[in-house]
């Protein structure tokens, strides 16, 4: 059985591209965690969408509709556009991608600008469907220690 290509696009097998970071390896850029992503999504790894989304955002995902959208959905490929480490401490990061998939109403292309934090060497994609209790004067949820209007509220609604 010939080993299955990433559905990141990248054009590698799966074992030495994103299947690595869904074993437990860090994605050492924002670009391959949100690569990781998009093959999570074409591979139903919900427990894996979960814990690289920052932790404080964690509890209120809606993990049953990320489940349908996964499940129900034909993954028609990712492109990558843009690439953007920002620097800063902690480390943050832009991705700008166009994902495609299929679904019960036909084809779909979705264009985004993520953002995501390095946390402990770690990335994590700042959801910005999920609100967080933090006003801006407020320590930054993602654990900085710097204040959530200089750190990721620039990132969140």
């Amino acid at each position: 059985m010939t080993a299955p290509i990433c559905p990141c696009g990248s054009g590698e097998l799966l074992d030495v591209c994103c299947g690595r970071y869904h074993a437990g390896a860090p994605a050492p850029t924002a670009e391959a965690l949100m690569r990781s992503r998009y093959s999570a999504y074409a591979l139903s790894l919900i427990d894996y969408l979960v814990a690289t989304t920052l932790p404080a955002q964690q509890k209120r995902l809606d993990v049953e509709s990320i489940k349908a959208w996964s499940t129900n959905s034909v993954w028609l490929g990712l492109d990558v556009e843009r690439h953007e480490p920002l620097g800063g401490t902690p480390e943050h990061a832009l991705v700008e991608f166009v994902a495609r998939w299929h679904d019960e109403q036909g084809d779909h292309a979705h264009r985004e600008r993520s953002a995501f934090v390095q946390i402990d060497s770690r990335w994590y994609f700042l959801d910005p469907t999920v609100p967080l209790a933090a006003g801006r004067n407020d320590p930054c949820p993602c654990g900085s220690k710097g204040k959530f209007k200089k750190c990721c509220g620039p990132f969140l609604p």
